[in-house]
């Protein structure tokens, strides 16, 4: 979960940079969210993001740590994105 956490908030200058007006980031942090999406699937939808063997891994597993979490967890992932975007930070953007 520590991961996870630390991989939110290198995120955070790449979230507010895109705002909450990109619908291409807005819809891969929801899949990543979504319970329902598999990590197949998940990776499918990346996929044109992936170079490499070691990548789609990685990001088969960070979805798997997703797929972990408690419902609960995962709304909660879902307030903070929503506060990130609506912070003053990205207010500019």
């Amino acid at each position: 979960m520590k991961l996870v956490v630390l991989l939110m908030l290198v995120a955070i200058p790449l979230c507010c940079y895109a705002g909450s007006g990109c619908t291409l980031l807005e819809n891969i942090i929801a899949q990543t969210i979504n319970p329902a999406v598999s990590v197949s699937q998940y990776q499918e939808l990346v996929k044109p993001f992936v170079n490499d063997a070691f990548t789609k891994n990685a990001i088969g597993q960070m979805k798997q740590c997703f797929l972990n979490q408690s419902n609960e967890t995962l709304a909660n992932v879902q307030v903070l994105m929503n506060a990130i975007y609506n912070s003053s930070y990205c207010a500019p953007y």
